[in-house]
């Protein structure tokens, strides 16, 4: 018998491989995120501020405490590679959300606004979070992360940075759903509070800043500003904007932090720790700028921005499926108190801060 191998069939390329390891999993994630988004586009959920991302990592928690226990050795792999490599394609695509003429548009009071809020809410979250409550670190990062840039992304988008685990995102992002949540109810009742008392100084477009400097989610701020004027919600989007436009450099700082403090506790004898580059950060940065030439029509544009959604709600699926309840449970409840805390300071300091640069 002959064991030569039959003329034009060839052995699997590693590649190849790999390829059809992942393609369940990444099939799986591309399910959940397509259900995720028709129930986002209903009114319902939309105008309570209920991103696509959020459903999407409800969606996957239901399945991955339930049936993915019986087809994770198959689709493992592909969710996997959504959570981690997808996720990074994701943030790149990101940037063609933004300009520079939206910088232009807030002016510079502004962009320190939300500079100002960036910082500061993550400082507080850093500090109550690992000296009063005594939080794990990588815990505290992603829920200050997610609090003061951007909500799920800056969760998602910090996550590579501080290498935290499944679990520890789901909460970070769960803690942006509850407080975020609030804020869509809270802020239009501030604004109309705001109209006769005048706390934040000048009109509509400048509670405006307000809001887009200090709510969580881009949904959030949506959701918010329909219930305000038409220029309050315009003015905040764009304010939210600027402020996701900040995620890159403060993933460098923030890289460049943890390899400094990693350095110092290791000692002189320990093993040299060398800086993570999130080049996904870089790569979201470029892609702004190259957004702001306007070479790209803007039909291409929205079906970018729909890709890159569609990209971190797979990445969201992925988290979603590899996160247990139980890991939940065990957290206890000092995420939510850290998240209270930084919700009660972008609310009342955030509004400090407003109130003293566009007063000036």
């Amino acid at each position: 018998m002959s064991t030569a191998k039959t003329a034009g069939h060839h052995a699997p390329s590693p590649a190849g491989s790999l390829w059809a390891k992942r393609i369940p999993g990444i099939l799986l994630c591309a399910a959940i995120a397509g259900v995720a988004s028709y129930v986002g586009s209903i009114e319902w959920f939309a105008s309570h501020g209920l991103s696509v991302l959020t459903l999407a990592i409800i969606i996957g928690m239901v399945l991955g405490n339930t049936i993915y226990g019986g087809i994770a050795s198959t689709a493992g792999t592909g969710v996997g590679y959504t959570k981690q490599t997808l996720l990074r394609l994701g943030i790149v695509l990101y940037g063609f959300r933004l300009t520079t003429a939206d910088i232009a548009h807030v002016g510079m009071a502004g962009v320190l606004i939300d500079a100002i809020i960036v910082g500061s809410t993550f400082m507080v979250a850093m500090f109550v979070g690992t000296r009063w409550l005594g939080m794990d670190r990588k815990q505290v990062m992603l829920i200050g992360a997610g609090s003061s840039i951007c909500g799920a992304a800056a969760v998602l988008g910090t996550e590579p940075v501080v290498k935290a685990r499944a679990d520890q995102v789901t909460v970070a992002v769960a803690t942006v759903v509850v407080f975020g949540t609030i804020c869509i109810f809270l802020y239009p009742a501030l604004y109309q509070w705001n109209q006769t008392l005048g706390f934040i100084p000048g009109g509509a477009t400048e509670f405006g800043i307000y809001t887009g400097a200090t709510v969580h989610e881009v949904a959030q701020v949506v959701a918010a500003g329909r219930a305000m004027a038409p220029e309050a919600a315009d003015t905040a989007i764009v304010t939210k904007m600027v402020r996701v436009m900040m995620l890159a450099p403060f993933l460098l700082i923030l890289s460049a932090y943890l390899a400094r403090t990693e350095r110092a506790e290791a000692g002189a004898d320990g093993k040299k720790t060398k800086m993570t580059l999130p080049w996904f950060a870089f790569g979201f940065v470029a892609v702004v700028l190259f957004n702001s030439l306007n070479l790209v029509p803007k039909e291409v544009v929205t079906n970018v921005n729909t890709g890159a959604n569609v990209l971190l709600a797979m990445a969201m699926a992925g988290l979603g499926l590899t996160t247990h309840a139980s890991a939940i449970k065990n957290a206890g409840a000092k995420p939510l108190v850290l998240a209270l805390i930084l919700a009660v300071w972008l609310v009342v300091g955030g509004g400090l801060i407003n109130r003293f640069l566009l007063g000036a």
